[in-house]
């Protein structure tokens, strides 16, 4: 557009001469345009590189939290894999007996039971072992056979196979016969 002659300056070489050579010259509060570029373009560089750098932090960050999800994956059993460990000694150590009597192989399974309960309790393996009577909750207890009893209907009869659970979470439930309606 600079090809274009200006309507309100009848003569572009008597518009130049009337003009000014050098521009304004800026007031002392206000910075000229080169150095208003020159402000703008070193903030944005800071932004930049301010942009990078955050941007580079949450890279690491998500991977460094994909690593720790694969770590807690990979060694989410160790703690129960530890407490674990003690139980198979004791039955390890059981069958190297060479002449054992009952009573010292009942006296060894008591033990051996006792660290297991142990390592359950320490990891949070809860037992469900409802009573005969209880309402029967389906989700804790799978109920086989519906018996005649002489309780409730829906009630647990029998239990026929404990149930566990990890924190509230449902591993087995328990396996049990309930009361037929009457």
């Amino acid at each position: 557009m600079q090809d274009q002659e200006n309507p309100a300056v009848p003569n572009p070489e008597a518009a130049e001469a009337a003009a000014p050579a050098s521009p304004s010259p800026s007031t002392p509060d206000q910075p000229s345009l080169e150095e208003q570029l020159a402000s703008s373009e070193a903030r944005l560089a800071e932004m930049q590189d301010a942009f990078m750098r955050a941007k580079a932090d949450g890279e690491n960050i998500r991977r460094r939290a994909q690593e720790d999800v694969a770590k807690a994956h990979k060694f989410a059993v160790e703690s129960f894999a530890e407490a674990m460990v003690p139980v198979k000694d004791s039955l390890e150590m059981a069958l190297k007996v060479e002449s054992p009597t009952l009573e010292s192989l009942k006296e060894g399974v008591e033990m051996t039971l006792k660290q297991l309960n142990s390592a359950f309790e320490k990891n949070r393996l809860l037992e469900i072992l409802p009573a005969q009577g209880e309402k029967l909750d389906p989700n804790k207890h799978q109920a086989v056979a519906v018996v005649p009893a002489d309780q409730e209907a829906n009630t647990v009869v029998s239990v026929l196979q404990k149930g566990y659970m990890i924190a509230d979470r449902l591993l087995r439930p328990a396996i049990v016969t309930a009361a037929q309606a009457k």
